[in-house]
């Protein structure tokens, strides 16, 4: 897998990664100080079925962690994720 970056704004943010050229991300939007929404999260059919998505969820859901945010994930996919992964949980 790819290295993951990540770009933010005043209140918006991104992560993406360029697999075989084709570029996956996940956006999110700051809510105050303490939380994120996961707004979208967006994979190229070329990269589905190879975790490309996942990874993006699993990262952003690590750093919320480690800057002590909450996560809203209003994403139906990063939502899907979170709810199959226990250990990502205690971030909602």
């Amino acid at each position: 897998m790819t290295e993951i970056h990540r770009a933010e704004g005043e209140s918006k943010g991104r992560y993406w990664h360029e697999i075989d050229s084709h570029v996956a991300e996940l956006t999110y939007t700051r809510v105050g100080k303490t939380q994120i929404i996961i707004d979208h999260t967006a994979v190229p059919d070329a990269l589905r079925g190879r975790g490309a998505g996942a990874k993006l969820v699993e990262r952003a859901v690590n750093d919320a962690r480690a800057e002590g945010l909450k996560v809203i994930p209003l994403c139906p996919f990063a939502k899907a994720q979170i709810s199959r992964h226990t250990e990502w949980q205690d971030v909602l």
